[in-house]
């Protein structure tokens, strides 16, 4: 008799586990299907917009700072005021570019390191329970090099007006990671630097900006 009960109670309690694993499994699966992807699509926009901010943060900063339309364009009219040539100072946007990447850069290792935390209850996209939950961190590495490159816009501005504007592009590209899963990202972001209304008639044998090779490359 009392065989019996030990094994019964083995029997119950082996169902009793298999039970709890089945259970974990289907979890742990559940949550793999749907959370994730979910908690991947925040993470991928959260650190999409902190590194934007990061960029935007620096090239302000340091245009603001550094730089005026008139110190990196040269506008050259003959003698009855007709535009003859434009052109950039290279080497002062590389160093522009250059302080751009290697700020930003650095900026992004830090928030790479530090993480975003959100609430677990956030990735269920219900606004009574957003805030409800342990906090989920969302890590994120760096695995391409930041890169600077600028982009020229002549547009017209009305009768017999040109307006120019350079816009510098910086794109990079990060890895964002959570407890069971990572994406790679690239991000990129167009920023307009300098800008100014030309008076005149430019003709296109004037321009000679040279800022195809212009920018810079953080390894």
């Amino acid at each position: 008799m009392k065989n019996i009960l030990t094994q019964k109670a083995k029997i119950i309690t082996i169902l009793i586990l298999t039970f709890m694993l089945i259970l974990f499994n289907s979890f742990i699966y559940a949550f793999d299907k749907f959370v994730t992807p979910i908690i991947m699509e925040i993470g991928d926009a959260q650190i999409k917009s902190k590194v934007t901010e990061i960029v935007n943060r620096n090239t302000t900063k340091i245009y603001n700072k550094t730089c005026d339309y008139n110190k990196i364009i040269q506008i050259d009219k003959d003698k009855d005021d007709n535009i003859v040539m434009i052109k950039a100072d290279t080497v002062k946007l590389n160093k522009l570019a250059c302080d751009i990447a290697l700020e930003s850069q650095y900026d992004i290792g830090r928030l790479g390191k530090m993480g975003i935390k959100i609430p677990m209850g956030y990735a269920l996209k219900n606004n009574i329970l957003a805030y409800l939950g342990p906090n989920i961190t969302i890590k994120m590495e760096q695995i391409g090099s930041v890169e600077t490159r600028y982009v020229s816009k002549f547009e017209s501005a009305g009768i017999n007006q040109t307006r120019h504007t350079i816009s510098i592009l910086v794109k990079t590209k990060v890895r964002v990671m959570i407890p069971m899963a990572y994406d790679d990202i690239e991000i990129k972001n167009e920023i307009p630097v300098v800008e100014t209304i030309i008076v005149g008639k430019i003709p296109s044998s004037a321009i000679q900006l040279n800022l195809k090779n212009s920018g810079f490359k953080v390894p």
